[in-house]
């Protein structure tokens, strides 16, 4: 998040930016304040990855201290002599000709050969090497000394030879100090009896000194240095804590991982700031896997056994457990703990208790251990664990796992679902089901009782699902199983699919199960529940009626204790077909509770509840249900619950115009990865509809596609029709009658063929529009005749609005402005009673249009003004735009309204008895305006709607609307056949169009 990345609003994150400087500015100062007063003597102290070297780069970047080269100490088993001070030197110089260094220097020709031309003769040979070493040690002073060198940074000490380290204390040593010091380390690498104790211990007097103590980021600071690396925008709390526990605050382990989980599209942008994709880990960044594996390396085999048997373990363990695990003996095990923890990697609580410092040090120790010898310590880890009371069943799953010993993982494995589910999580409880269901190799007829285990909706990841389907078609397929095991399995087989929306799927297999089913089973009531959702576009409306009647019958067999989701469910399949009987039915669910199940049960219904009484129309219920049901799930750990009523909610924010921030809302939902497929695309629409309101069509009708096709993809036909309604009214604003025709014909057929009319809230007005402008009046006719049909005494407020609008266009199309005007008034007044005001002020729109038409000028110019003010108001700019300009065709009035320059109007007077009329212009009717022609002959020439914008000095949505204009005033349906028309008509010659006769 660096300042300095430009931002890019596309979906694809930036480049990630080196990382700001974080969390030090009081060690910086403290640097700055003992070398402003030489001779110092700076030891910088850390862990790897800390920033020691971004310290100091940022000291010498900020300070006005002369030469300050760097000497780097590398990792190097057999060290070059003084390399380190040799390289920093080189960074000081490129040569020593002409700094008039004495015959001493004589001695630096080993180390630097060449500039052997430039140096004095080399000295006669030392006596010994103390002296030789001496000798050159001086000779190095005095080489920095004329160098102006102020400060020598020796980088990594811990790794310096022994010559470097004696050149350190020689230094320090000299009276006057010829040169101020900075070194940086890490204490647990440092060599027992390493001679840079002695530079730390034995300053002599006069030597200004620091110790500087670099400490993790805390959990702000992590925050800010990865907000550095990805533009500079915030990110989110539970991102910001997740990235401090897996890094412990390292910086060099917080930008790696941020690099590589980055690179892996792991995080994402949304609404202003950042998060994370759904993980649960965290991968080890290469640099902190080698720093890791090089310092373990390097310990006796005991300590590295010890280092093992944690990593194995990867939870705090005692030293008992660790040296089972390692399979050491006590006195092995005392002596490799003991040089574990004093090489930092591992620490122990005051329980006794040791475990890893780092989480990524950990992983990195593991995924360095051999195979082989990995799965003999999980072995050791499970027997050892086992003895434990009580025991930790997840961890022996895993281990018994991990050592391939199948039948004790199976075991402690559906011990851990089991207490899982007991403790309510079972999306915990779906992942061990699904590692036995498709890795064990069960004998089939275990398949379906853990199936049974499996909630519908808890096992995450279409990839996971689609390998548990899988196994149990291989059980059904076996024939190993006895009647009822069959009709189990397939019973659960149908219900994980109709999980993933594969309506028609799962309701072929809930059909097959059915006749093999107990009856007063809790699975013969649920699955004739399931086959009465008419969902999947296979069955018609009748065939589910018809399951829902005996799902009822079947349901008053079951233990009262279950009856109440069964009935939820069947409230479901009822409203879902348009039955006002479903709201009884969910009435019966009673909204007190004294037991968990009971209170998932109201969760429950009110998700379900809130959902269709958004559908129906019923506003002011969905919100309440809606807000409970996430209420609960927040409460109470019904994350599922908690997702479905969040995306409603928003989609509910769309309907009821509470726009301000919607589309951030919007963003930071489909954003977060975790939301399941249709929720997501929910959401999504409404993201596509904003685009759409405000004059985005492009980018509206990209989104809206996207999300018809997934949701087709996904079987979802029930969920469909809405985006294809929205996509039409696109498509009909650019003039692509079959464009609109065409992505509503499917969804049309599919609410005729369940007979759910309800359905058809958005998608009916826009295939009435669509079939009038494509000269379909008689369709148009019978399908409002089939709408009005279905809604019929139907307590729903929605589809009733929708029914009045379709009259609207309709008898608008049959050439009845006055009817039509009526019929849009019923729709803005049953909009506005929802509310629903969006759709109020397009009815109101519409109805203008009519009265001006009916030549109600002074009315309908009046209502026009409200609309554009209404829609600016609420946010449908675009939609306000194009009222305004059509307002402004009619020029400005004396009290406010418009009318073209002496075009022809009858209005009524004062009293109502009379007419009054204005000459002049007439309207163009179904001739092609001026400015419709300069727009098609630009057209012709080939120009895109933007470029003829930009040519004739419009708005985009301004030349939408003119060639949409003209395609309906030449009877075409594409701007090719407009383009051929208007060529053949003669209407690409300069001068007047053979219809333009003003």
């Amino acid at each position: 998040m660096a300042a300095a990345v430009p931002r890019d609003r596309s979906d694809h994150a930036p480049m990630v930016a080196p990382p700001a400087f974080v969390g030090r500015r009081r060690e910086l100062a403290v640097l700055a304040e003992t070398l402003a007063s030489p001779p110092a003597v700076v030891l910088v102290e850390g862990e790897a990855g800390i920033g020691k070297s971004r310290l100091l780069r940022e000291f010498r970047a900020a300070s006005a201290v002369r030469l300050m080269p760097t000497a780097e100490c590398p990792p190097l088993h057999d060290p070059y002599t003084l390399g380190p001070v040799v390289d920093a030197v080189h960074q000081a110089t490129d040569g020593v000709a002409g700094l008039g260094l004495s015959d001493l220097a004589g001695a630096l020709r080993p180390l630097f050969p060449e500039w052997a031309a430039d140096l004095p003769p080399a000295p006669e040979p030392a006596e010994d090497a103390r002296a030789a070493r001496h000798r050159l040690f001086r000779a190095l002073v005095e080489l920095l000394d004329r160098l102006d060198v102020a400060v020598l940074v020796v980088e990594d000490v811990h790794w310096a030879d022994d010559a470097t380290l004696e050149f350190l204390l020689f230094v320090t040593s000299r009276r006057p100090q010829p040169v101020s010091l900075v070194v940086t380390y890490r204490p647990e690498d440092v060599p027992a009896g390493s001679l840079l104790l002695r530079l730390s211990s034995r300053l002599p007097p006069g030597t200004t000194r620091a110790r500087l103590a670099l400490d993790p980021l805390d959990v702000a600071e992590t925050a800010n240095l990865v907000s550095s690396m990805l533009g500079g925008e915030r990110m989110s709390a539970e991102f910001a804590a997740f990235l401090h526990q897996h890094t412990d605050g390292v910086p060099l382990a917080v930008e790696e991982s941020v690099r590589l989980m980055h690179d892996r599209a792991d995080v994402t942008p949304y609404g202003g700031g950042w998060i994370r994709r759904h993980l649960a880990d965290i991968d080890v960044p290469p640099t902190v896997r080698d720093s890791v594996v090089e310092r373990s390396g390097r310990l006796g085999e005991d300590a590295q056994a010890m280092l093992r048997a944690a990593a194995v373990l990867a939870e705090p363990a005692n030293e008992a457990t660790l040296a089972a695990v390692g399979e050491l003996t006590a006195d092995h095990s005392a002596a490799g703990l003991a040089e574990a923890l004093d090489c930092g990697l591992l620490r122990d609580d005051e329980r006794g208790l040791v475990s890893f410092r780092h989480g990524l040090a950990c992983r990195a120790v593991y995924e360095a251990t051999p195979r082989p010898l990995r799965r003999a310590m999980h072995l050791r880890a499970g027997r050892a664990l086992e003895g434990m009371t009580p025991q930790p069943v997840v961890r022996l799953a895993h281990h018994f796992r991990e050592a391939d010993d199948t039948g004790s993982w199976a075991r402690y494995a559906e011990r851990a679902a089991d207490v899982a589910i007991e403790a309510g999580d079972w999306v915990a409880a779906s992942v061990l089901l699904h590692g036995l269901l498709t890795s064990a190799g069960l004998p089939p007829a275990a398949m379906a009782p853990l199936a049974a285990k499996i909630r519908p909706g808890s096992l995450t990841g279409r990839s996971r699902l689609r390998s548990v389907v899988g196994a149990l078609r291989a059980a059904l397929d076996s024939g190993a199983l006895d009647a009822g095991e069959h009709a189990a399995t397939r019973y659960r087989l149908g219900t994980l699919l109709a999980s993933n929306y594969d309506y028609d799927g799962a309701q072929r297999e809930l059909e097959l199960a059915v006749p093999g089913l107990r009856p007063g089973s809790v699975a013969l009531s649920h699955a004739m529940t399931l086959l009465g959702w008419p969902l999947g576009a296979s069955r018609p409306g009748r065939a589910h009626r018809d399951w829902l009647r005996r799902a009822a019958d079947a349901a008053s067999l079951v233990p009262a204790a279950e009856r109440p989701d069964l009935a939820t469910k069947r409230a479901v399949g009822l409203l879902l077909l348009d039955d006002p009987d479903g709201w009884a039915v969910a009435a019966t669910v009673p909204d007190e509770f004294a037991t968990p199940a009971q209170r998932r049960s109201v969760a429950f219904r009110d998700m379900n509840m809130g959902d269709l009484a958004m559908r129906w129309g019923r506003y002011a219920e969905a919100r309440a249900r809606l807000d409970n049901a996430w209420a609960l799930a927040e409460e109470h750990g019904y994350p599922r619950y908690g997702e479905v009523a969040r995306a409603n909610l928003l989609h509910l924010d769309w309907f009821t115009g509470r726009w301000d921030g919607l589309t951030a809302r919007a963003s930071a939902y489909e954003a977060s990865g975790e939301a399941m497929p249709l929720n997501r695309l929910e959401v999504s629409l409404v993201t596509g509809l904003m685009l759409a309101a405000n004059g985005r069509r492009s980018e509206a009708e990209s989104a809206l596609a996207e999300v018809m096709t997934q949701m087709g993809e996904l079987g979802a036909v029930h969920a469909v029709v809405e985006p294809a309604a929205a996509l039409a009214r696109l498509h009909l604003a650019a003039g692509r009658v079959e464009d609109a025709l065409r992505v509503t014909a499917q969804p049309i057929g599919v609410v005729a063929l369940k007979e759910a009319w309800l359905w058809a809230t958005d998608l009916a007005p826009a295939r009435v529009d669509a079939l009038l402008a494509a000269g379909r009046a008689e369709d148009a006719a019978e399908l409002v005749a089939a709408f009005e049909a279905g809604v019929l005494g139907r307590d729903a407020p929605a589809p009733q609005a929708a029914l009045a609008l379709c009259e609207g266009i309709l008898a608008a199309g049959q050439g009845a402005p006055e009817r039509a005007a009526t019929a849009f008034a019923r729709a803005a007044a049953a909009w506005e009673a929802l509310p629903r005001p969006y759709d109020a002020l397009l009815a109101r729109e519409r109805r203008a249009r009519c009265l001006l038409a009916a030549g109600r000028r002074d009315a309908g110019l009046s209502s026009l003004a409200e609309v554009a003010a209404g829609l600016s108001d609420l946010g449908a700019s675009a939609d306000a735009e194009r009222v305004r300009e059509c307002l402004a065709t009619y020029g400005p009035r004396e009290h406010g309204a418009a009318e073209p320059e002496g075009h022809r109007t009858t209005v009524d007077d004062a009293g109502g008895n009379g007419e009054r009329r204005r000459r002049g212009r007439p309207g163009y009717g179904d001739r092609l305006s001026p400015r419709e022609l300069e727009v098609v002959r630009l057209l012709i020439d080939g120009k895109t709607n933007p470029q003829i914008a930009e040519a004739l000095v419009l708005s985009r949505q301004t030349v939408n609307s003119h060639v949409g204009s003209a395609m309906r005033k030449l009877r075409v349906s594409s701007r090719t056949a407009l383009a051929v028309s208007a060529v053949e008509l003669g209407l690409a010659r300069d001068g007047r169009a053979p219809h333009d006769d003003e």
